[in-house]
């Protein structure tokens, strides 16, 4: 469980910079440049990420269940990763209505998706790493839309097209993901 903890520390704390630290990461990058602070900051993040997933498998060899939840949640589960999809996909098809209504579909996608497998899975090392997660995503979601009004950042309008473009990669996502990747990757099939 530390190795788990040092990853979400390590992780989560790279990308907390601009919740906590905007002043420091502007005077940082400013100092050495861009490049070297997307350096590091990969470096870092891909660092913690390994530490993440080691540290996860490890964790959950010690199963600790803390709830059971009942079976007809992995059915809500899956409705919510179809939504979680969808706002991965908006924050990266352009011209999509939903990026221009909600700012910050990753961020929301990202607290859907621990959101919903917290909902699934009651086990001690999947409420430690979605549990962080979606603590980071409430408080990234809040300081992005702060930084927004502050800045006067203005989002283009979406179009139909590349809202149904959005929807569209985003249901396809989901069912390669849920469907062959997640069994593949995680070793749990979803939908069975």
């Amino acid at each position: 469980m530390a190795m788990l903890v040092l990853g979400l520390l390590i992780f989560l704390g790279a990308h907390s910079v601009r919740i906590f630290g905007e002043g420091w990461r502007t005077a940082t990058v400013a100092r050495i440049g861009p490049g070297a602070w997307k350096g590091l900051y990969t470096l870092v993040s891909i660092a913690g990420f390994v530490l993440i997933v080691l540290g996860f498998r490890a964790a959950r060899a010690d199963t600790v269940v803390l709830w059971a939840s009942p079976f007809w949640m992995k059915h809500l589960t899956a409705l919510l990763m179809v939504l979680a999809m969808v706002l991965l996909a908006a924050a990266y098809v352009p011209r999509n209505s939903i990026k221009a209504r909600l700012h910050h579909p990753m961020v929301l996608a990202v607290k859907t998706w621990a959101l919903a497998h917290l909902l699934a899975v009651g086990v001690l090392a999947d409420v430690v790493l979605f549990g962080a997660f979606l603590v980071w995503a409430v408080l990234d979601f809040r300081s992005s839309r702060q930084r927004d009004r502050a800045n006067g950042t203005v989002y283009p309008p979406g179009t139909a097209a590349g809202t149904a473009l959005t929807v569209a990669v985003g249901l396809v996502a989901w069912a390669v993901f849920a469907m062959v990747l997640h069994g593949l990757l995680i070793g749990v099939k979803p939908l069975g």
